[in-house]
C-alpha cells in the first residue's frame, strides 16, 4: 500500500494555533459585521464610467484562514501512523464528503434566495470539520477499545 502524503505531526499544533483566532474573527464577522479597517481598500474604477470601490479582505482572509488551519488540523500524521489509521483516515474523509452532499442537497431544496449563498459559503468547510470530528471520535473510540 502506498503511504498517504501527510504534514508533519508538529503541523497539527499550528493548524490549532491559527484556527482559533480566524474562527473567533469569522464569529465577530458574521454576527456583528467586524471588519478589520487596515484590510479595506478604496480603488477607482476606470473607464467610460468613473466609480468608486470600496472593499474589505475580512472576509476573504477568514476564509483562507480557516482552510489552512482546518487543513493542517485534518492532515497531519499521528504520532503512530499504521494501517488502521490510513483506514480510520479514508472512512472518515468518505464518511465527511456524503454527509456534506448530503447537506447540499437539503440546502438546495429548503433554502432560497441570499441565503443560499451565505449556506454555500458555510458548505466550504463543512467536509474539513465533519472529517476532523468523525475522523478524532474513531480514533477516541479505537484508542480506549486499545490502551
Amino acid at each position: 500500500m502506498k503511504p498517504v502524503r501527510l504534514f508533519p505531526h508538529s503541523y497539527r499544533k499550528w493548524g490549532y494555533v491559527l484556527l482559533v483566532p480566524f474562527l473567533a474573527l469569522g464569529i465577530a464577522y458574521m454576527f456583528w459585521d467586524y471588519e478589520l479597517p487596515w484590510l479595506r481598500w478604496e480603488g477607482l474604477g476606470k473607464g467610460t464610467l468613473e466609480f468608486s470601490v470600496s472593499n474589505n479582505f475580512t472576509d476573504e482572509l477568514v476564509s483562507v484562514g480557516l482552510i489552512i488551519s482546518l487543513v493542517l488540523v485534518a492532515f497531519t500524521r499521528e504520532k503512530v501512523e499504521d494501517e488502521a489509521i490510513q483506514h480510520f483516515r479514508l472512512e472518515a474523509l468518505q464518511w465527511a464528503v456524503y454527509a456534506n452532499y448530503a447537506v447540499l442537497v437539503i440546502s438546495i431544496l429548503a433554502v432560497y434566495g441570499t441565503q443560499f449563498f451565505q449556506v454555500m459559503a458555510y458548505n466550504m468547510f463543512t467536509v474539513l470539520v465533519i472529517f476532523i470530528l468523525r475522523f478524532r471520535y474513531v480514533l477516541f473510540q479505537y484508542n480506549r477499545e486499545n490502551p
